[in-house]
């Protein structure tokens, strides 16, 4: 629910650097392409309400449970809300922008027209929770620590700077091995600062629930190890009245209460114990949603827009699995679903199918022949898009909502056939050894039980013998981390401008990287060069070319069953929370919210 978005406004300040190329000179925001939005000294970001109250304490839910207070590594499960809470970055992010950033920590930013470097201003007034001064030191501190012991994306990101330097008392300077990634001053302002002087980085890596210090707008103030953990915010946050909080981070206190499965979340929902329930079931929305809470007005119902690509919901199948290696076997796997049926029967028809990495936006392949800029980027790679996909025709598997689907067991059981896999009776055997073709589904919460379920179901009739295998949040980041999976239902979320977090979920690279969100193992040159190309991209037009391009490589992989996904967000509420009037590009943002001091339950804080 909260992003790890940290965000603030800047003042221009000077930085000069000696012998640097002619630049526009310090400013107080970046765009990735073009200009931001917002200029010096905006009040506020439009989404936001300058005059909402603050006071409250608003509970929230979470899944599974937690054993670590450190979002930033890859062992244990991390608390909830710790990113967007307690660190900062030295920049923010506007979110009705593709991708702009505003000084947060850092006053200014500065970078030449290649973008070659980029270096940053530290607020002299930036401060630790504990009071302590953030300097030039706890940012190369957190740079090197990140790149050493932090997220593989982080190891990856921070090993692209190949010279640190101070400028002054207030100033630091990152120079880039490659100049041609253009995303990489943004990816820099984005990286959280973490106390030099809190830190041992002999212990990072090890999992603790020992609270953390940070510099946002809330601290850790009670932990129930694996149940519950709340933030109380700080009355001494040193970036309060900058422009980009006015309006943000309204509550005394936020809680998070953790459950182990969706039914229990929804219970605690329905008796008052939570606060605010999330909803992308169009069943339950339909059908759970008339609890007596709900029909007294005690409870709301909301819809939100949203700007964002849909992204790439799916059923991610791992190639590092010898059946899974065989292109023909995962496209006769996604022949199997049945979505027409699925969403007539259990979604009451509310779902979109999921045809691009990129759904929703202009980013997407789908329907779109292939134009002249992106022809140019494929040419060298023409075998590694199906012509279909390039014409912009392509659609996923359909039937006829029957629920026999019977048209594409007949595909599916041909590409079988293809790869070295018949029937033998009821049972789909490897034609060589006789070794019967069987499939695990690992799952770690209930919520896509039915639907899973019905593919289970429709795997049986072409003779695969697949089970669902349900482990705790635990056992299910590890088993992530290892790639010891067959397929999974996973999430990759899009935004409107996709960049270098690309490399981490598709790169050759980090294909055998563990903890990587390469998670089905592609290697693909093709696939690297499109990355390369809107990484490199200096205008809009070359850049939806680019992920455009991209997108298509990656459906013609047949790497990722593609599920659906929703039009606009469902919330439900409780009636004494309120929010701005003008909606984000990213949805709602509870960090915008407030409590009606009138209406609102009198808690202890």
């Amino acid at each position: 629910m909260f992003r790890a978005i940290f965000a603030l406004f800047v003042a221009g300040s000077a930085l000069v650097v000696a012998g640097a190329a002619a630049v526009a000179g310090p400013v107080h925001g970046i765009a990735m392409l073009g200009e931001p939005k917002y200029t010096p000294g905006f009040a506020h970001f439009d989404y936001a309400d300058a005059s909402a109250p603050k006071g409250g304490r608003l509970i929230l839910s979470a899944n599974g449970a937690f054993d670590s207070t450190n979002p930033l590594i890859i062992k244990g499960d991390a608390v909830a809300g710790a990113a967007g809470f307690v660190f900062e970055s030295l920049m923010g992010r506007a979110l009705d922008e593709p991708f702009s950033l505003y000084g947060l920590i850092a006053e200014s930013i500065e970078t030449p027209p290649d973008r070659a470097w980029v270096a940053f201003t530290i607020r002299p007034e930036a401060r630790f929770s504990d009071g302590t001064p953030i300097t030039v030191d706890d940012v190369i501190f957190s740079l090197e620590l990140l790149r050493d012991k932090g997220r593989p994306n982080h190891r990856d990101y921070y090993s692209k700077v190949t010279k640190i330097e101070k400028v002054g008392e207030r100033g630091v300077k990152f120079t880039f091995k490659d100049a041609s990634n253009r995303e990489l001053p943004l990816i820099l302002g984005l990286m959280p600062v973490l106390p030099k002087h809190a830190i041992d980085p002999a212990q990072f890596e090890t999992p603790s629930l020992v609270p953390m210090i940070g510099s946002g707008p809330f601290v850790m103030h009670r932990i129930d190890p694996g149940r519950t953990i709340v933030y109380k915010r700080n009355a001494d946050y040193w970036g309060r009245e900058l422009g980009l909080n006015r309006g943000r981070f309204n509550f005394d206190a936020v809680e998070f209460q953790y459950f182990r499965d969706v039914t229990a979340q929804s219970e605690a929902f329905k008796s008052g114990d939570i606060d605010l329930q999330s909803e992308a079931d169009p069943s339950r929305w339909t059908e759970a949603y008339n609890f007596a809470g709900v029909t007294s007005g005690a409870i709301v119902k909301a819809e939100f827009p949203i700007g964002l690509p849909a992204g790439m919901q799916g059923l991610f199948l791992n190639t590092r699995r010898p059946l899974l290696a065989d292109q023909r076997v995962r496209k006769a796997l996604i022949a199997l679903f049945d979505f027409e049926w699925l969403n007539r029967s259990l979604y009451s028809g509310q779902y979109t199918r999921t045809n691009s990495f990129f759904a929703r936006s202009e980013l997407a392949s789908a329907g779109k022949p292939a134009d002249a800029r992106e022809l140019a980027m494929l040419k060298p790679y023409a075998t590694d898009v199906e012509a279909s996909i390039l014409a912009g025709t392509w659609t996923p598997p359909k039937s006829d909502g029957t629920g026999f689907n019977r048209g594409n067991l007949r595909v599916a059981l041909g590409l079988f056939k293809e790869a070295g896999y018949v029937q033998d009776g009821r049972t789909l055997i490897d034609s060589k050894t006789k070794t019967p073709v069987s499939l695990e589904i690992l799952v770690a919460k209930r919520d896509q039980e039915r639907m899973l379920g019905a593919y289970v179901t429709a795997l049986a009739e072409a003779g695969i013998a697949a089970r669902i295998r349900q482990v705790d949040s635990a056992q299910m980041q590890a088993r992530q981390t290892a790639f010891d999976f067959d397929i999974m239902p996973f999430t990759l979320p899009a935004s409107l401008s996709p960049g270098n977090e690309q490399l981490f979920r598709w790169s050759s690279a980090q294909a055998d990287n563990p903890g990587s969100y390469n998670l089905t193992g592609l290697k693909s040159p093709a696939a690297d060069a499109m990355i390369a190309a809107l990484l490199a991209a200096t205008t809009r037009e070359d850049f939806v070319a680019a992920v455009r391009a991209f997108d298509r490589v990656l459906l013609s992989k047949d790497l990722v069953l593609p599920l659906f996904y929703l039009e606009k967000q469902w919330v439900a509420h409780a009636s004494w929370l309120r929010h701005p009037k003008q909606t984000s590009l990213y949805g709602y943002q509870i960090d915008t919210w407030w409590a009606d001091p009138v209406a609102a339950p009198k808690r202890a804080p």
